[in-house]
């Protein structure tokens, strides 16, 4: 199971910035930064078989392949957005991770207006 690999990594990789915390503090921060990286590469690879799977239920529930584009886009830009966002919390910086998160949501409001657009449509068709 590869989560336990995960796990035991970030127990590791933690013990070693407690330890290094304390005299090279910017070598902590580097090597929290490498851990979020080498684990955000862990479960990319994993990513494709879930991409794969809805674009089948997409295709077979007749969706069209822009929706789900734009729904896959917007999944992306909100794990991207916490990932990064988390990293800078984990280097101290509160301030740059709210901008991030706050681009992050303008991001996905506009990526969504597709769809609202779309659900809108859909409701007005339907009245009388």
């Amino acid at each position: 199971m590869e989560i336990v690999q995960i796990v035991g990594l970030g127990f590791v990789v933690t013990l070693l910035i407690l330890i290094i915390k304390r005299q090279k503090p910017e070598l902590a921060v580097q090597l929290s930064i490498t851990l979020a990286s080498i684990i955000f590469l862990m479960v990319l690879s994993k990513l494709s078989v879930v991409l794969n799977l809805f674009r089948d239920l997409a295709e077979k529930a007749q969706i069209s392949q822009m929706y789900l584009n734009t729904i896959l886009k917007i999944i992306g830009i909100a794990y991207i957005t916490e990932f990064g966002a988390q990293i800078c919390r984990d280097a101290g910086e509160g301030a740059v991770a709210g901008k991030i998160e706050f681009a992050g949501k303008i991001l996905v409001m506009i990526m969504a207006i597709p769809i609202i657009a779309l659900v809108l449509d859909t409701i007005v068709r339907l009245l009388p």
